[in-house]
């Protein structure tokens, strides 16, 4: 693969929260894209030393103790990098709800670290990956990554000469994460039931982990600053899924599918019953890719005019929200495809991004 069709191909890399399930599946396929050197870090300790001894035959990986609090050692870290893939957060919403001030700490000032260390080191990229809890935030997790979009977007608005592109990324629902809710029916089916339903109406857009890192490898090279891409994903009904893998399952544990109870038990505090990836203010400044959105600026840069181009653009300005209530679900047959197609029935769980 030349240069041209592979970007990363040379390049300096730094991924941090490289033990996450993002960032350890970026390691995975960026390193396999021929770069100069990719530098990975987390505060992890455990994690990163079994991920080390993974990539001990890889002498242009190295991996090292860092925590997003520590401006100093971010500047250190990003010494001679070309590009930042930023997934290291705190990611759980009700331990951010109970611990805010960390929640500040890691997710708000953590970014504006990152965005501080690549501007002092020259660094020609960065992409932020964020949440659908950005959107309309309802908890301090996603009040603090809205934040995190916010300063990506003004570091860039600021941007002179040939300082970095920050731009965003925000995901949906990596299915099969630990702590997400495959690996928690799986457990409950795994031991007879019941299976906990928090809403029968809950939606939510779902991706696969490799769905998700595509998006922010895309979108690195695809950004001109300051925007927010958006993957377009198909919808579940959450009650679907549960009924799906019901009727997958619980044969392989022993038990009748009509054994295993499902227990409706109410929404979390701040939990919605729909998911939002672009709300209505920013439907007038997105544009349409084949694959994806690209939420624009609200501001313009200070310093240059930035024309935003990008390959087999559709149109500008959207009709509606990309809200999970507003599209249509998955029929359980063609959810039940995309578990199986994806493998995400299987045992096998990736750590919680």
């Amino acid at each position: 693969m030349t240069a041209d069709t592979n970007p990363w191909s040379g390049k300096r890399i730094l991924i941090t929260g490289v033990c996450g399930t993002v960032g350890g599946e970026l390691l995975r396929q960026v390193s396999r894209r021929d770069p100069a050197k990719i530098l990975g870090i987390d505060n992890n300790e455990s994690e990163l030393f079994f991920l080390r001894e993974s990539y001990r035959d890889c002498p242009n990986v190295q991996l090292y103790l860092g925590d997003m609090r520590d401006r100093d050692r971010l500047i250190q870290a990003m010494n001679g990098i070309d590009i930042v893939l930023h997934s290291a957060a705190l990611k759980h919403v009700i331990l951010c709800e109970q611990s805010p001030r960390d929640a500040i700490q890691t997710n708000i000032l953590g970014v504006q670290n990152i965005v501080d260390a690549a501007i002092a080191q020259g660094v020609e990229r960065v992409l932020f990956t964020s949440s659908d809890k950005a959107v309309n935030p309802t908890n301090v997790m996603g009040t603090s990554k809205l934040m995190g979009e916010r300063l990506m977007t003004a570091a860039n608005a600021h941007r002179q000469g040939d300082g970095p592109i920050f731009a965003s990324t925000r995901f949906g629902n990596v299915l099969g994460s630990r702590g997400s809710v495959i690996p928690l029916f799986r457990r409950q089916i795994a031991h007879g039931g019941p299976l906990t339903l928090t809403d029968p109406a809950m939606t939510r857009f779902i991706m696969t982990l490799q769905g998700a890192v595509r998006l922010v490898m895309e979108s690195t090279f695809l950004a001109q600053g300051g925007e927010v891409f958006v993957t377009k994903m198909p919808v579940a009904r959450i009650s679907d899924l549960a009924a799906v893998m019901v009727e997958e399952l619980a044969p392989r544990y022993g038990y009748k599918p009509a054994e295993i109870e499902i227990q409706v038990i109410g929404s979390k505090p701040g939990e919605k019953l729909y998911e939002e990836l672009m709300n209505d203010e920013e439907t007038r400044r997105t544009v349409e890719l084949p694959a994806y959105f690209v939420v624009l600026p609200a501001f313009k840069s200070v310093y240059e005019d930035i024309d935003y181009c990008y390959p087999n653009m559709r149109r500008q300005g959207i009709d509606r929200p990309y809200n999970s209530a507003l599209e249509p679900a998955l029929e359980r047959e063609a959810l039940r495809r995309y578990l199986i197609d994806h493998h995400l029935l299987e045992d096998s769980e990736t750590c919680e991004f």
